[in-house]
């Protein structure tokens, strides 16, 4: 969950402010300390200039240094200056998974190269739940599960009753409007409607709005600085029920409003009633894209799933639409059936896994020609089944980032230059072109300079579970 700090974080020039402003900074910054100036030879408003132009990891330093200095760090005024003087910073914020299903969550700042532990999400006070549909609970957690799929069967036997010991499991994650946002998730049987938002300037959590409905392992994206949510199970009295719903979130009114369900055209049209029953249809993943969301679906049976395309909400029309048939039908899905991926300057990523070392390819979407199409190979991950979540990805700095965990159990954070890489690979059949054999070589360097580790974490046997940016 990740934001990353902006590395373009340079001082700037003082910008020019008019007589109002200046006025409404000092009454501003007069409540700071009724007493006394934040520095003692300054008047205020010069003293917020040269905070505002200070990197944000030393803010938690600079708090302690006075009650004025942690109410002008803490304020709106100092981080709207931030953003006028083009000094915003873009963080990467990385959740993970410990021991008894613990979260956590990490921040990097690419500034320093340094992590930061976020404050621990509130605990959640539920009322015991009957046990009953907790097998069919445990089915359903396959869908981008952040479970061992082991200890899952292990409690279907019997032998471990895995909800029982979680906090919190399935919960979905958003980022908008500089903050982030965990939304709904089980605990024990009950699909949640809680939602918690985390403020990086006050480096703090607070419970937002609750969603119309309870929801696990619902899907996320952002249009128009509105968040979106889709899809997910929830508890129903004859157990655990697919959701076609969706709504939004506008965190400038703090209110969720409903949007048209999905139609879930595909799961429509089954040839019999018995496969209508049995394989019931979720969405696998969300990403925003060309002002449109695009939402992949499956039709799901632990422990197959079937992929059916997907379908596309246009905010603009307030309907939904059919996917295009290639992008659905190519889109590369990891484990459990979800499928990953992040818009990059316009460009629709994604990472096809493989069951050999170091052999993943980075896929875009071509809109003109409907297609995914290599444009990186050999991507360094070196498990894929050793984890639910063996890697993840983040549009960062402007660039393409895989967050996965390198040979010593560290979060490694692998930044992609793919300025000229844009080209898809030669197809099999082109590959004995003699003008393509030529330029072989080249490729091959390119292909070693792709990928630059820009910073590491020790977590131990942390999981990896999602990852959002934000930049502030």
């Amino acid at each position: 969950m990740g934001t990353v700090l902006s590395l373009n974080n340079s001082w700037g020039e003082p910008c020019e402010v008019s007589q109002s402003e200046i006025c409404k900074r000092q009454r501003l910054s007069s409540s700071f300390c009724e007493n006394s100036r934040l520095i003692s030879s300054l008047p205020d408003e010069i003293s917020i200039q040269i905070l505002a132009r200070i990197p944000r990891m030393n803010y938690l330093h600079l708090k302690l240094v006075s009650r004025s200095w942690k109410a002008a760090i803490l304020s709106a005024e100092l981080f709207n200056l931030r953003k006028e003087l083009g000094i915003t910073e873009e963080w990467l914020y990385v959740l993970t998974k410990i021991e008894n299903d613990k979260l956590l969550w990490y921040a990097l700042d690419p500034l320093s190269r340094r992590w930061q532990r976020l404050p621990p999400m509130p605990s959640c006070a539920f009322e015991d739940e009957s046990r009953k549909g907790l097998t069919a609970l445990r089915m359903w957690n396959m869908v981008g599960s952040s479970i061992k799929i082991a200890d899952v069967i292990r409690g279907w036997l019997g032998k471990k009753d895995t909800l029982d010991r979680m906090r919190l499991c399935g919960c979905a994650i958003g980022a908008v409007d500089g903050c982030l946002y965990v939304l709904g998730g089980f605990s024990r049987a009950s699909a949640m409607k809680c939602v918690w938002r985390y403020d990086p300037v006050l480096n703090a959590w607070n419970e937002a709005t609750d969603m119309s409905i309870g929801r696990a392992y619902c899907k996320t994206g952002v249009l128009n600085n509105k968040l979106y949510v889709v899809g997910g199970v929830t508890r129903g009295p004859g157990g655990l029920t697919p959701l076609q719903s969706a709504e939004v979130f506008d965190p400038h009114t703090g209110i969720w409003s409903p949007i048209p369900s999905m139609p879930f055209t595909k799961a429509q049209v089954l040839p019999t009633a018995f496969l209508a029953d049995l394989l019931k249809p979720i969405a696998t993943g969300m990403t925003s894209y060309r002002g449109r969301l695009f939402v992949p679906q499956s039709l799901y049976c632990w422990p197959f799933f079937v992929d059916v395309g997907g379908e596309v909400y246009d905010p603009e029309v307030n309907s939904w639409v059919e996917m295009p048939m290639g992008m659905g039908e190519g889109w590369p899905a990891r484990q459990a059936g979800t499928k990953l991926s992040v818009t990059v300057d316009g460009e629709l990523y994604a990472l096809d896994p493989s069951s050999s070392l170091d052999s993943a390819k980075i896929k875009v979407y071509d809109y003109q020609d409907d297609a995914w199409k290599v444009v990186a190979g050999d991507v360094p991950i070196r498990d894929f089944t050793a984890s639910e979540a063996p890697y993840l990805l983040a549009s960062f700095l402007g660039k393409l980032h895989v967050i996965t965990k390198d040979a010593s159990h560290n979060i490694a954070v692998l930044q992609a230059d793919l300025q000229n890489n844009l080209a898809p690979f030669p197809s099999a059949s082109s590959s004995m072109d003699n003008t393509l054999h030529e330029h072989a070589e080249p490729r091959a360097e390119s292909e070693r300079d792709l990928w630059k580790v820009i910073a590491t974490c020790s977590v131990g046997s942390a999981e990896l579970v999602s990852c959002q940016t934000l930049n502030i």
